[in-house]
């Protein structure tokens, strides 16, 4: 496991597990989010955010059903978020950096049971240690993934232990850096002959783009409403 440390600027928030679980219960839904089933129902949010008034097509007409896990875990007294870095041969998202998760099986109860079979799968988590806090909004994806994220608070003594198949690394990025909307940036790539905007937090050698990022900046928005920015 690759735990990334990086100083960070002080800050008045409180990023101990107890102010942290205090804005998840104040910040979060308490049910998952409508929509997911809905081809029509438009996402609450996605890569089309920050890319308003782009083209038909910039969404995927063919919808797929996915969840995901935000693991937080407590760490000498602060919290950090468990990422993954996915193996490069796979058909989706190859390299990238991402939270465990994937897509809603008929057999799974819900998002939150398709989340945690996904993080046991992806990085041995058992479920029992995981503590579910509360779900994000449905974010969907320039690909056509419509995710439903949930966040749950992972117990200290957890040790990632990656599936090779699909994942290549496991680190974590303290929860302070992330929720800084000063290490929030506005990247682009140009899309169909024009610039597409992504938000993307680049932490040491770890570059948070794209859908990942994107749900972060939602769980900042979600829980820091007093700080949220335009």
């Amino acid at each position: 496991m690759d735990v990334s440390t990086q100083d960070q600027p002080a800050t008045a928030l409180d990023f101990t597990i107890e102010g942290v679980r205090a804005r998840l219960k104040a910040g979060l839904r308490t049910h998952a989010p409508d929509g997911v089933h809905d081809d029509d129902q438009a996402p609450d949010c996605g890569d089309h955010d920050l890319n308003p008034g782009t083209p038909p097509g910039f969404l995927a007409k063919s919808k797929r059903r996915a969840a995901v896990m935000v693991p937080l875990i407590e760490r000498a007294g602060a919290v950090n978020v468990i990422l993954t870095t996915r193996t490069e041969h796979l058909p989706n998202h190859a390299g990238q950096i991402s939270f465990p998760g994937g897509k809603i099986d008929d057999t799974d109860d819900g998002p939150l049971a398709a989340a945690l079979r996904e993080a046991h799968e992806e990085i041995g988590l058992d479920p029992a240690m995981a503590d579910p806090a509360g779900y994000l909004d449905l974010y969907e994806t320039s690909t056509g993934f419509r995710i439903v994220p949930t966040v749950a608070v992972i117990a200290p003594a957890f040790i990632p232990v990656p599936e090779p198949g699909e994942v290549a690394n496991v680190f974590e990025v303290p929860l302070s850096f992330l929720m800084d909307p000063a290490n929030h940036q506005r990247g682009s790539r140009e899309w169909q002959g024009r610039p597409r905007y992504f938000y993307a937090m680049p932490f040491g050698e770890h570059y948070i783009w794209g859908a990942t990022a994107g749900i972060i900046r939602n769980l900042y928005n979600r829980t820091h409403r007093d700080r949220m920015l335009g």
